[in-house]
């Protein structure tokens, strides 16, 4: 249990010390915008061109994750989106949402810190892997659908809108520009190289630090249902339904399956209150957000406990 608090302390210590310091008013929620930007625009894609331009990322890349990770979150989004639509009577563009908080991971942010620390240098391939379901699949899924069913246009027009929200996303022109370089056997310069690879290490602590800064000041009274609902299904149904889906196609690596169980075991993307702004409740899903993040906690440690380390002397 020690060596489990081990690795996932640091992490919640960091985004306790956001929370600390804008509630102690060292910095106001309004500059918070600018430290998740960093994040987003540039930490993050220079996280993932470092990762896939690395030698051997080609042989290394793994089908079989991409189709376990993005069948197990399919299946929760699927399940909340009809949950919230049959059950609750929601329009197209809320239910999505629900579905959304059930199966779309903060993995940048939250997964990457703790998945690193518990299986090393595998964790940032699987991270990219992640990302490629979550950029390339959910959040377009999410998208399309919310805007057809918020009254903003036609099925048809809510994908044209999420096709050109990928053209502009930083993450996903990261990808595309790393695999290209991967493919062609393209290396950046020493000095590039050396700068992407700091701006990648700032991605894990200054992402923590900016999601315990936005937990202040949210609420949950009268809303408990639906978001234990969601946080519940967020942290134990959605690792649950991808493990379910690699035992059908498992990886070639044993670190990667249980990456992708980490990865799908922690709290929904931190931009799901912005998109409850726009297509459903915005309370709701900060609500979530923040349950979901301090639940995580628990049940992550108790995930890491319940995998191991595979791979490592011992298992």
């Amino acid at each position: 249990m020690s060596e489990i608090l081990g690795i996932t302390a640091p992490i919640f210590l960091i985004v306790a010390a956001g929370y600390a310091a804008v509630r102690l008013g060292l910095l106001v929620r309004s500059e918070l915008r600018t430290l998740g930007a960093f994040v987003i625009h540039i930490a993050l894609p220079a996280l993932i061109l470092r990762t896939l331009t690395q030698p051997g990322f080609v042989t290394a890349f793994d089908g079989a994750y991409l189709l376990g990770y993005a069948g197990g979150s399919l299946v929760l989004f699927a399940a909340g989106l009809l949950y919230a639509a049959r059950v609750q009577g929601w329009n197209l563009g809320a239910a999505a949402l629900y579905g959304a908080g059930m199966s779309c991971s903060n993995s940048g942010f939250i997964g990457y810190p703790i998945v690193a620390q518990w299986l090393g240098p595998r964790a940032a391939l699987a991270l990219a892997l992640t990302l490629i379901v979550e950029n390339l699949l959910m959040l377009p899924l999410l998208m399309t659908l919310a805007e057809a069913g918020s009254g903003h246009g036609t099925l048809r027009q809510g994908l044209l809108r999420a096709a050109a929200g990928l053209r502009r996303n930083p993450i996903v022109i990261a990808i595309v520009l790393a695999c290209v370089c991967a493919l062609f056997e393209l290396r950046p310069p020493t000095a590039l190289a050396r700068a992407i690879d700091l701006l990648a290490q700032a991605s894990a602590p200054v992402a923590l630090f900016t999601i315990g800064g936005t937990l202040v000041g949210l609420r949950v009274e009268g809303l408990r249902g639906d978001i234990m609902r969601i946080a519940g299904a967020k942290l134990l149904l959605h690792p649950l339904a991808v493990a379910g889906a690699l035992l059908l196609l498992p990886p070639a690596d044993p670190v990667l399956t249980a990456a992708a169980i980490g990865y799908a075991a922690m709290p929904m993307l931190s931009i799901y209150p912005i998109f409850g702004q726009k297509y459903g409740d915005a309370t709701l899903c900060a609500a979530a957000l923040m349950v979901a993040t301090l639940l995580a906690a628990l049940t992550v440690s108790a995930w890491i406990a319940l995998l191991g380390r595979p791979g490592w002397p011992g298992h």
